[in-house]
């Protein structure tokens, strides 16, 4: 069953929206707001990011994550700003079902093991941020999409797996914030390379956007702005993939 996934990147207590991962805008209401409407509407998951925490050292979003428990009951995973162990179990505690772990696992590879060992494969996403180079292949970056690095994206999915991942979320840097397509090349790749599920992310703008994404392999596709404002409904994204027959939850 593939899933729709509500993203919503984090600013100080505030929603925000960029391009390429930096322009923020903010969104007028709370966060949870969203978060709320989204689950009436059906979504399958959430997934909150912390927008600058690992560039300003930022707390995490605890407070928010544990209002957002108060009425919404579907899976969270949180993001950003996860350095450790304790971190982590800061984050699940408060009520996140799942940590992504973007620049920490680049620096220190070895705290996916770590948390997967602790918490379990299940819990341990690892999130990737991609650009394409002018060779056609695609570099691993961090801190937001501010610093590269000279790692491929396919080896980095490959041993985010063999070190514990149990699912990947995949950003397509060129791609986010744009709403003309996702990067179907970048997602078939990666998700041919690995055996665990991939979360697709970045450039979806209608529905039809979400199917290209799952035929090209996504076992679910994280989405921002198209929801943000109000541009789809998440019964509008599952009618058109079962349309195609697609499973959708």
């Amino acid at each position: 069953m593939k899933r729709v996934i509500a993203r919503l990147d984090i600013k100080g207590n505030r929603l925000v929206k960029g391009i390429h991962m930096e322009g923020w805008r903010f969104l007028p209401n709370h966060p949870n707001d969203y978060c709320y409407k989204y689950y009436l509407q059906g979504v399958d998951e959430i997934i909150y990011v912390d927008a600058v925490a690992s560039l300003y050292n930022r707390d995490s979003l605890k407070e928010i994550i544990k209002k957002t428990t108060d009425n919404v009951f579907v899976p969270i995973t949180v993001g950003g700003g996860i350095r450790s162990l304790e971190d982590a179990y800061d984050i699940l505690r408060s009520g996140a079902d799942k940590v992504a772990i973007c620049t920490q696992a680049v620096k220190n590879p070895e705290i996916i093991s770590e948390i997967a060992g602790k918490f379990g494969n299940q819990c341990m996403v690892l999130s990737i941020q991609a650009k394409k180079n002018q060779s056609g292949s695609y570099s691993v970056w961090y801190d937001v999409a501010r610093e590269k690095t000279e790692i491929d994206v396919i080896e980095w999915a490959q041993k985010g797996e063999e070190l514990g991942a149990g699912e990947i979320l995949l950003t397509c840097i060129d791609h986010e914030g744009l709403e003309r397509g996702m990067n179907t090349e970048l997602i078939s790749m990666v998700s041919k390379a690995v055996n665990i599920p991939v979360i697709a992310s970045g450039g979806l703008g209608k529905s039809g956007h979400f199917v290209d994404a799952i035929e090209s392999g996504a076992d679910a596709v994280a989405i921002a702005k198209a929801l943000h404002y109000d541009k789809l409904n998440i019964q509008d994204i599952k009618n058109e993939a079962r349309s195609k027959n697609i499973k959708v939850r």
